[in-house]
């Protein structure tokens, strides 16, 4: 009588070497883009936030245990905190938008053979992110509250964009990287 075939898996216990290069260029990428590309492309004073794309993207390719997208969005908000911008609000609203984006990735979203998880995914934790970075100038830098009417636009059409991005480059990096 054959014996019963068992195959053997390991839980994944962290983030190997590679998985940390890649979060580092993805950021540094997205921290480049956001400072270089970002001045040059300015539509009516929205520019596209670079870093929350490229660490959606990251925690896509990755699939990262939650705690680790902590790490990754605190990262990410200390990267903003040498660019110009408000000091320390990034912290939190990057925080949350990576949050957001490691429970997001756990969530089938498919029709048919199209994953739709890169745009969708994204486009829900740039709001967080823009969101709570929007909440958090009015509570503690004290803007006046009419102005909440032009900080929606502009967190919308950058979730279009970031998402856009990520849905672009997610299929070639996960063949490219084999993920």
């Amino acid at each position: 009588m054959a014996e019963k075939r068992v195959i053997k898996t390991e839980e994944k216990k962290g983030l190997n070497v590679s998985d940390i290069i890649l979060i580092a260029v993805l950021l540094a990428a997205g921290a480049v883009l956001k400072y270089f590309a970002g001045s040059v492309i300015n539509f009516f004073g929205m520019k596209p936030n670079f870093i929350i794309a490229m660490y959606c993207l990251a925690i896509l390719l990755i699939r990262p245990k939650f705690i680790e997208c902590l790490v990754i969005g605190l990262l990410a908000g200390a990267i903003c905190q040498v660019l110009p911008g408000t000091p320390y609000i990034n912290f939190i609203s990057e925080l949350l938008g990576a949050a957001v984006m490691g429970l997001l990735i756990h969530v089938p979203m498919k029709i048919k053979k199209l994953d739709l998880n890169p745009i969708v995914a994204t486009f829900i934790s740039t709001v967080v992110s823009g969101g709570t970075y929007t909440i958090c100038l009015f509570l503690f830098m004290h803007y006046e509250a009419s102005a909440m009417a032009a900080y929606v636009p502009i967190v919308l059409c950058t979730a279009v964009i970031n998402a856009i991005i990520v849905q672009i480059l997610y299929l070639p990096l996960q063949k490219i990287l084999k993920k």
